[in-house]
């Protein structure tokens, strides 16, 4: 009875190994149409990270992306990717000063830095990551979006370079 069972057990290892040993053998993550990177590293003083850029906006004349997300976040890592690919980022070199800010996991109650969102009028941070648009006097560009990033490993190039070149040249008066 045990040479039979031990037969089709070497049988099915062998017919996996040849078909797809790849997956069998060495089950790798899937493979996905975004870049990864990682960014949101842990700042002694995030708040300050944020004033610098503020500052380094007034000086050049351009609009602060803070990013808030996490490493742990797949859709934080690729909106990252992202934004270090040729065209978003010279893009983003031109109209804003980035900075990231790591805001570890608030939607389970281990929130960080959610201080920051809400001193620009963010009140809840409902997952990661998070888009902020800023001037640089701290007004908030994009309050009816910035929350909306949930979804970024799936956002194509083109989507992502789109909507921050349209809010990069935004108009900020409440009257329009």
């Amino acid at each position: 009875m045990i040479k039979p069972v031990l037969t089709v057990a070497v049988s099915l290892v062998l017919a996996a190994a040849i078909i797809g040993g790849d997956w069998f053998f060495n089950h790798r993550a899937p493979h996905h149409d975004y870049p990864e990177a990682e960014s949101y590293l842990v700042s002694e003083d995030a708040e300050a990270d944020v004033d610098a850029a503020l500052a380094l906006a007034a000086e050049n004349d351009k609009r602060v992306l803070l990013v808030m997300g996490a490493n742990w976040c797949h859709d934080s890592r690729a909106l990252a990717g992202w934004l270090e690919s040729d065209r978003i980022a010279a893009m983003v070199s031109d109209k804003y000063e980035l900075v990231f800010v790591n805001v570890g996991m608030p939607q389970r109650g281990d929130g960080h830095n959610i201080g920051i969102a809400q001193r620009f009028g963010v009140e809840d941070l409902p997952g990661t990551p998070n888009v902020l648009v800023l001037t640089s006097e701290g007004e908030l560009v994009n309050g009816d979006t910035a929350t909306t990033w949930r979804d970024a490993s799936t956002r194509s190039e083109d989507a992502i370079f789109d909507e921050l070149q349209t809010l990069a040249d935004a108009s900020t008066d409440k009257a329009a």
